[in-house]
């Protein structure tokens, strides 16, 4: 009872100081008997006994074993469940103690515990939960858009324009090189000094960003441009303008190379800038924009100029094929959109990077004095790898633009460029121009404007963050929390992403169990437009009539943020994320869809159930222990000593702070899914018209899965219930089993499970049965037979003509046998017999002929050699006889006749040889 007591007061003792408790399995239970079925309604998992307990043996397992008394196990089975009665010491030395435990003895073992999540509001419907959870998803009060003009029905982003595109180093390798008169890249902040963070696409110029950038943003190609027309909506059918008609409008018309001039950069706008409960004490955000102008030039004495005469035979053209009326009536204002959702440090490094990047604009300025046709000496493909031929780039082209990161066609000018005009369009790219730059140091026109709402004052205080700002509008910049250097987009959550035939990307499927093509309206039938570039993020459709990003799907939930990979400004490497992920022990993540609502940011959303006391509340508990940052005095700790200053997490943050009736809404755990950015409604009626709809669909999930869901395919974590490691919502990097159940590399298809991992988990080494899962002991354990390595190495090809090799020569043993068989086996003898007879026989070793000839001495050989040769040969032929006619009288009468005929032969052979040596040795003399 003693080993009892203090087993006890130690596991009260460990609980008190991770703030987690056993799930209370009396409510699971309440709640099935309130429901006719029983066990079937919870999809037949059981709440305890030996089908519950971990395959190790948990907590209640070992104390049953201990438990002796009778009168204890009477007590036990008239229990409806298991429960624990800890007694918490207070005593000083268990709070020390408690400041010195290790990763071990503080990190819960959650393998296999949970069998499910959600129990609470199993009879709940869409509707319901939406309200509990504090959400409006009746009412339709949420921005709405009208496009003003009755025929269009709804708006839409397809243009043409002038294209800016660079390929840089630091960039996206595909990026096109259609720019080499102005570097983008100079004007951007690329290494933070000036800019704190930006919304998930970063630099949308400059050369587009990489797969693994450090800060984790969209590995986007280069997709900097100024719109000369904003086509808008591609389907006529919704008073749009299809690609053909564009395409046939296009080549009608004629234009020369149209020069451009760059007028100066600035900030504002955008004011998203809502990371906090009072945006006043936040960092105000905007948008950085390049402003540029279309340079007037007039050819062969024309009254108007270039530009007007091309606007004016554009409408014109547009008309003529039946444009539709979700054109803009107008030219725009030509300008190049540099970045969304900036956040800079301070007003000061506002008006420092403002500085810097007008600086370089003044450069430009004095290298083109009179602008410059923006184009490339290069070869590009339109569109890129997908059907598109390579052709010359050349100067002065004008694009399509089907959406902003997607070039269809490229339509060249009327005319070559001047001597003058080459002279400028090949200045930066064949020339030193050092000159320009050392020169111009000063800024001779005027930016001002470049601010956000004129308030100058402002700067970011690192200690106004607070653990709700994980919950995050991702198209505005992060408020960083202190010692982070740099944003991130990298965090840990759960994908959800799965194929479609009508999606442009391939999409890989990460599970099978909710097919959320219910949730978007593919016909935009409650949907006029979207706020941002990004349209439907569970995946585009090629032919989408607004002209979204083209996106595979992107489905996930987030659930811990790790901010930017650079260690060097705070953050944490991608390895050791992966090590430290490695090391917990999860169980399976079961999820469950409550509703579907819009935010406060105008974001669609599916909102997944909050149960603090599921496994993935204790993951989010474990993952902000070990990977959170310091805040409210309490570190993270875990047992590679790695941290992050970047996370947007805190170490104090548990599950039971998050979002929903059972959260206290002060933390940062809400699992959510985005559906689309920002989407604009017709009015509101059609909005509360989809989210009914919507959550229609979400209460069918919720009677199929009541007690939740662990996702997965039958290739894809067959057992469900995984873990991924997001670069950013676009790529999935690593993925994690529960019940350490080994990790693999997903991203571009690297490997499959078992696993990848660089060393035991567990003690032991390979001899360890926690380790035979990982891939290193896998590989040890079944190890594959070199014949089999070899075999497999051959190929089809090869393996059959080794199969026809060994066909050929067993057939022609066989043969040989059988003919063999034929001339020799006994009369009356089967084959099998002659073959075992044929076997056991030992052979007769025959003497080697020696050929006499080449033992002839070829000079003269006196008469004692000669006779001892003759008596040599006699003696020889004395014993060969002797051993004849032993053998011709065992063999008979017909061996006896050959025997003599073959002595006889000899005879006459060695006869005939002296005397051919007697004839040679005279002819010899007589020649002497």
């Amino acid at each position: 009872m003693k080993q009892y007591a203090l087993l006890l007061a130690v596991g009260a003792l460990v609980a008190q100081n991770v703030n987690s408790k056993l799930a209370d399995r009396s409510r699971i239970v309440k709640a099935r008997q309130q429901k006719d079925g029983g066990r079937s309604l919870d999809n037949g998992r059981p709440i305890a006994g030996p089908a519950y307990r971990s395959r190790r043996g948990d907590i209640e397992k070992n104390i049953e074993r201990k438990q002796a008394a009778t009168e204890m196990k009477e007590q036990r089975k008239s229990r409806a469940a298991p429960a624990w009665k800890m007694n918490i010491p207070t005593d000083v030395d268990a709070d020390v103690k408690m400041l010195d435990e290790t990763p071990e003895e503080f990190e819960r073992k959650l393998s296999s515990q949970l069998t499910g999540c959600c129990y609470t509001y199993q009879g709940y419907d869409a509707a319901t939960m939406c309200s509990t959870y504090g959400q409006d998803c009746e009412s339709g009060e949420t921005p709405s858009h009208d496009s003003g003009d009755d025929d269009c029905s709804h708006d839409g982003l397809s243009f043409i324009g002038i294209s800016f595109s660079v390929n840089t180093a630091n960039g996206n390798p595909y990026s096109y090189q259609l720019n080499d008169q102005f570097p983008m890249e100079n004007i951007i902040d690329r290494n933070y000094d000036y800019i704190m963070s930006m919304d998930e696409d970063g630099w949308l110029i400059g050369g587009g960003y990489k797969t693994f950038d450090y800060s984790g943003k969209m590995p986007y190609i280069d997709s900097s441009h100024t719109e000369l027309l904003r086509i808008g909506n591609m389907d006529p059918n919704s008073g749009g303008t299809s690609i053909d008609q564009v395409y046939s409008a296009m080549d009608s018309i004629t234009f020369p190379p149209f020069s451009v001039f760059p007028e100066y950069l600035k900030g504002g706008g955008g004011h998203h800038s809502g990371d906090g409960d009072d945006e006043d004490d936040g960092v105000p955000s905007g948008d950085v924009t390049l402003v540029v102008s279309i340079v007037d030039t007039y050819e062969d004495d024309n009254s108007y100029s270039s530009y007007e005469t091309f606007l004016e035979d554009l409408f014109d053209a547009m008309y003529n094929v039946g444009g539709g009326p979700c054109m803009d009536d107008d030219d725009t204002d030509p300008h190049v959109s540099m970045s969304r959702g900036v956040k800079f440090w301070s007003a000061t490094h506002a008006s420092s990077y403002y500085y810097e990047a007008n600086l370089e604009v003044a450069v430009w300025q004095a290298m083109y004095p009179n602008g410059v046709p923006i184009g490339s000496n290069g070869y590009a493909a339109f569109p890129p790898g997908r059907g598109g031929s390579r052709q010359y780039v050349g100067y002065g082209n004008l694009y399509f633009f089907f959406d902003r990161a997607n070039i269809t066609k490229a339509f060249m000018p009327n005319r070559d460029l001047t001597d003058n005009e080459k002279y400028y369009a090949t200045l930066y790219s064949s020339s030193d121009v050092s000159s320009f730059y050392s020169s111009v140091t000063t800024i001779g026109f005027d930016y001002s404007g470049s601010h956000d709402d004129g308030d100058c004052d402002y700067e970011h205080n690192p200690y106004n963050w607070h653990a709700s700002m994980a919950y995050h509008d991702m198209t505005d910049g992060w408020d960083l929390p202190p010692s982070c250097l740099q944003e991130g987009e990298t965090f840990f959550g759960i994908p959800l992403s799965r194929s479609s035939s009508s999606k442009l990307q391939s999409s890989n499927t990460f599970q099978e169990q909710f097919d959320f093509e219910y949730l978007v309206d593919r016909n935009n039938t409650y949907v006029d437009s979207f706020g941002t570039n990004h349209g439907w993020l569970v995946g585009e459709e090629p032919g989408n009539a607004v002209g979204s990003i083209v996106d595979k799907d992107t489905a996930h939930i987030p659930i811990f943020y790790t901010g930017t990979t650079n260690s060097n400004m705070g953050g944490m490497s991608l390895s050791n994320m992966i090590k430290v992920a490695k090391s917990i022990d999860f169980g399976t993540l079961y999820i469950k869809p409550a509703f579907v609502f819009v935010d406060g940011y105008g974001h669609v959303k599916l909102q997944f159930e909050m149960d603090p006391n599921s496994a993935l509340g204790y993951l989010y508990d474990n993952l902000c222990k070990e990977l959170g940052i310091t805040w409210n005095y309490e570190s993270p700790y875990n047992s590679y000593g790695v941290y992050t200053n970047c996370a947007m997490h805190a170490a104090s943050d548990r599950a039971s702070y998050g979002c929903g009736p059972e959260g206290s809404n002060s933390g940062g755990f809400c699992p959510q899914m985005t559906i689309a950015y920002g989407p604009r409604f017709f009015d509101e009626d059609s909005a509360a018209a989809y989210l009914e709809r919507c959550n229609n669909y979400v209460d069918y999930w919720r009677s199929l899965y009541p007690s939740g869901v662990a996702v997965g395919t039958s290739n894809f974590c067959s057992d469900g219930g995984c873990l991924g490691l997001f670069l950013n919502r676009y790529d999935l990097y690593q993925v994690f089993k529960p019940d350490l159940g080994g990790s693999w590399v997903e991203y571009n298809g690297a490997s499959m499970p078992p696993t990848f991992s660089p060393a035991p988990t567990w003690k032991g080494g390979c001899d360890e049965p926690h380790n035979f899962h990982l891939d290193k002991c896998f590989r040890k354990r079944y190890k594959p037979k070199a014949s089999a390595v070899a075999w497999d190495a051959l190929g089809t090809v090869g393996q059959f003509s080794v199969l026809l090799v060994v066909f050929m020569a067993v057939t022609l043993s066989i043969s040989i046998f059988l003919a063999r068989a034929r001339k020799k086996r006994r009369r009356g003898e089967s084959y099998l017999g002659f073959f075992f007879r044929d076997l056991t026989r030992k052979k007769k070793h025959r003497r080697r002929k020696k050929n006499r000839d080449l033992e002839e001495s070829m000079l003269p050989e006196t008469s004692s050699r000669r006779s001892k040769s003759r008596s040599r040969h006699s003696s020889r032929s004395r014993s060969k006889s002797r051993r004849s006619a032993s053998r011709s009288r065992a063999e008979g009468k017909s061996s006896s006749s050959r025997s003599k005929s073959r002595r006889r032969s000899r005879s006459r052979t060695k006869s005939s040889r002296p005397s051919e040596t007697t004839q040679d040795d005279s002819k010899r003399q007589q020649l002497v």
